[in-house]
C-alpha cells in the first residue's frame, strides 16, 4: 500500500456484521428477488404488496439498531407523503439536473429537521430581522427557532467527493441558518472512491491523501458531519473515519446523512463505528453484484454534477464553477470556507 493511499476491502467491512445481520440481509435479498419478478411485466398490485412487506421487515430489523434513523420510521405519518414525493422525483429517470438539485435540497432540509429540530428541541432562539418597510419607522419581525447552538457549533463538514460536495454544502448552509451567530462549518475534503471494476463481495475503497484537503487538529474532538446522497456499502465512510482514528482523531460525534441507504451499508456502519448515527430519507433493501443500490436512483453524483470524462476529470474548483451563479451565490459562505481549505493546503 502506497503511503498516500488508504485501502479498505469489502471483507473487512463484512467482518463487522453479526450472524443475525447476515441472516436479515439474506432474507431481504430473497424478498427483493421475488419483488423483481413483478417488474416484467409490471404488476403494480403485486409490486406494491411486495414493497409494503419489505418495508415492514426493514422497520422490524432497524428497531434493533437505534443508531440508524429512517425518516419515514421516525416521523409522524403526515410527513411520510413529503418523503415519498421527494424520493419518487429523485428516482425518476425523467428528472433533469435542475430538478434533481432542487429535490436534493428538499431532501437535506428534511434530514436536517430529523436530526436537529425534532421534539427534543425545547429551548428556543429568536431571529430579529429588519424588513423593507420603513414607514413610519424601520420595521422589524421576530421569528422563533429551536436553540440548537450546542449541537451545531462544534461541527465540521466532512466531504467525500464528488457526489457528496453539494449535499455537504447544503447541510452546512442549514447549520448556518439555524445558528444564532451564523456559524459556518469548517470543511474537510476527502478524495475517496471505490474500485468499480470489482464486485460487491471484493470491492475496495481507496482514500487518496494527496488529493484530499483536511486538518487533523481541526477534526479532533469535533462533531463530524458527512452528507452523501447514497450509502450503498458504507465503505467510504468507514475508510475515512478509521483512517482519522488511526491518526489520533477522536470525534465527539459522527452524523451521516443520506437520501437513500441500502440496509447493508447502514448495518455495516452501525457495527463498525462507535458514536455514529446514520440519518436516511429512505431505506432500500438490497445491493446488486456491482454494489449498486436496488431499486436506487442511479449515480447521484452524475445526476447532480454531470458526467466527467475519465481522461479529464474536473477538480473541485471546476466542479463548483459548473454549479453556476445561482448555487454559488446561495452558498457563498460555504464556498469561501472550501476555498480557504484548498488554498491553505497548497
Amino acid at each position: 500500500m502506497a503511503e498516500d493511499k488508504i485501502i479498505l476491502k469489502a471483507e473487512d467491512l463484512d467482518g463487522y456484521l453479526t450472524e443475525g445481520d447476515h441472516a436479515d440481509l439474506k432474507n431481504l435479498a430473497a424478498m427483493y428477488e421475488e419483488t423483481m419478478k413483478t417488474f416484467v411485466p409490471l404488476d403494480k398490485a403485486k409490486t406494491i404488496e411486495q414493497f409494503d412487506k419489505m418495508g415492514h421487515v426493514m422497520q422490524d430489523i432497524l428497531k434493533k439498531h437505534p443508531s440508524i434513523k429512517v425518516f419515514s420510521f421516525e416521523t409522524e405519518e403526515g410527513s411520510h407523503a413529503e418523503a415519498s414525493h421527494v424520493i419518487s422525483k429523485l428516482r425518476n429517470i425523467k428528472t433533469d439536473n435542475h430538478e434533481f438539485v432542487y429535490y436534493t435540497q428538499r431532501a437535506y432540509e428534511m434530514l436536517f429537521r430529523l436530526a436537529y429540530t425534532g421534539p427534543h428541541s425545547d429551548k428556543k432562539n429568536y431571529i430579529v430581522t429588519s424588513t423593507p418597510v420603513t414607514n413610519p419607522v424601520q420595521n422589524y419581525a421576530v421569528h422563533k427557532i429551536p436553540d440548537i447552538d450546542s449541537e451545531i457549533s462544534n461541527s465540521v463538514m466532512c466531504v467525500m467527493l464528488r457526489g457528496a460536495l453539494l449535499p455537504s454544502i447544503i447541510m452546512s448552509k442549514e447549520i448556518e441558518e439555524y445558528s444564532s451567530n451564523g456559524y459556518v462549518t469548517p470543511f474537510a475534503l476527502f478524495k475517496i472512491n471505490r474500485d468499480d471494476t470489482k464486485h460487491e463481495n471484493d470491492m475496495q475503497y481507496i482514500l487518496d491523501l494527496k488529493k484530499s484537503f483536511f486538518n487533523l487538529e481541526q477534526l479532533d474532538g469535533k462533531d463530524l458531519i458527512f452528507a452523501d446522497p447514497m450509502n450503498a456499502t458504507g465503505g467510504s465512510l468507514v475508510t475515512v473515519v478509521k483512517y482519522l482514528q488511526s491518526q489520533g482523531v477522536k470525534p465527539r460525534s459522527i452524523k451521516f446523512f443520506n437520501i437513500i441507504s441500502a440496509l447493508k451499508g447502514s448495518l455495516r456502519i452501525s457495527r463498525a463505528l462507535d458514536n455514529c448515527v446514520c440519518y436516511t430519507l429512505w431505506m432500500d433493501p438490497a445491493l446488486n453484484k456491482s454494489a449498486y443500490i436496488m431499486p436506487g436512483l442511479g449515480d447521484a453524483g452524475d445526476r447532480l454534477n454531470g458526467c466527467d470524462k475519465k481522461e479529464n476529470p474536473r477538480n473541485i474548483i471546476r466542479l463548483i464553477a459548473n454549479y453556476g451563479s445561482t448555487i454559488n451565490g446561495l452558498y457563498n459562505s460555504q464556498l469561501a470556507e472550501i476555498e480557504s481549505m484548498v488554498l491553505d493546503k497548497n
